[in-house]
């Protein structure tokens, strides 16, 4: 059982991360190639972004077993800020904190608890080995998330909108008890199951709510209790979850796939810098890109402060929705939850 345990100021300091998470998405989808559960999902996904990976699994499988601990240094909150930002963050990782976080990953994973000797160098925080860590990462993300990037962001939006929805109607109280069913308010404690005991106490530091695509069965925290509290929970899917060939394939088609990401990153609404962070593009670029879906009818753009606030219009919305304006969306009904017996993030689970 997780037990996270709040006060009121930790209740004041909850709050929603902006988007997904390059890093967490990338090293929980590593998870997700590797069972064959939540195949109406994530099944072909596994059969493409298998075809497209090549050597980038050896190092990373070293590190992120099937089920268990991984070292807390893969997922810096860096990572928030988009891939690059959190390899850089990786990359500066210092040495004495390889040294510890590998040694427990043996721990976990060894009966002789020691690292396999290719972590060795990492172990020994050599440049040229968070190097190769790093380079690892990059390719795997390009190959294996990369590709599906508007559809993940997408979801993750879809989530934060349900939350703050919640928050707006009763507060940080109502944030909590809204989250999906594998979280349990129970105030002043959220609980959820989990394969060993564990009890983080926020201690005034409050808590930030991470949804992830590729988070499934149970959610997930950092080990390390010093760090700031991260809560990585799974966005509820359904049938139409199901990550497509590229994501926004077909619009791409119609528009250009950078217009289409565009399109997709202004779904739930965003300032012009917060468009090119979400979809890869400089600032120059999504400005001008919102200006000509604007110019379209696709987008319509306020003032908000000293920010522009792009939102879609309806004839943008049924775009995206492939269908007319107005018209509903069938709810093909939310996928069963998950088997028992998920991974955990700080400790080892037995079969």
């Amino acid at each position: 059982m997780l037990r996270i345990h709040f006060s009121a100021d930790d209740l004041a300091r909850v709050r929603m991360a902006a988007g997904p998470d390059a890093l967490w998405e990338s090293i929980l989808s590593f998870h997700r190639l590797r069972d064959r559960r939540g195949s109406l999902v994530f099944g072909e996904w596994r059969s493409e972004a298998r075809v497209r990976l090549k050597g980038e699994t050896r190092l990373l499988a070293q590190l992120v077993p099937p089920r268990g601990y991984f070292p807390d240094f893969l997922t810096p909150a860096e990572g928030r800020d988009g891939l690059e930002a959190g390899l850089a963050a990786l990359r500066a990782t210092p040495a004495e904190r390889l040294r510890a976080e590998v040694a427990l990953t043996a721990v976990h994973r060894s009966p002789l608890r020691v690292p396999p000797a290719r972590l060795e160098p990492l172990s020994e925080g050599r440049a040229d080995a968070v190097g190769r860590l790093v380079d690892a990462l990059h390719a795997y993300h390009r190959a294996a998330v990369e590709p599906y990037w508007p559809h993940v962001r997408a979801r993750v939006e879809a989530d934060r909108a349900a939350r703050g929805r919640a928050l707006l109607d009763g507060g940080a109280a109502e944030l909590l008890a809204s989250l999906p069913p594998v979280l349990r308010w129970r105030a002043p404690v959220l609980e959820a199951d989990y394969p060993v005991d564990r009890e983080l106490h926020l201690k005034g530091r409050g808590l930030l709510l991470q949804p992830s695509f590729f988070c499934r069965g149970t959610p997930v925290v950092l080990r390390d209790p010093s760090l700031p509290p991260v809560l990585v929970y799974p966005v509820q899917h359904s049938a139409e979850s199901a990550l497509p060939e590229a994501a926004g394939a077909s619009l791409g088609r119609l528009v250009g796939h950078t217009r289409s990401a565009v399109l997709q990153a202004i779904r739930h609404g965003c300032t012009t810098s917060e468009l090119a962070r979400r979809a890869g593009v400089s600032l120059a670029s999504a400005s001008q890109h919102a200006a000509v879906l604007r110019e379209s009818g696709l987008v319509v753009t306020l003032r908000h402060g000293n920010a522009v606030l792009h939102t879609l219009t309806p004839l943008g919305a049924a775009l995206l929705r492939g269908g007319v304006p107005g018209e509903p969306r069938a709810d093909p009904g939310a996928e069963p939850r998950p088997e028992p017996r998920p991974y955990a993030r700080n400790g080892p689970v037995t079969s």
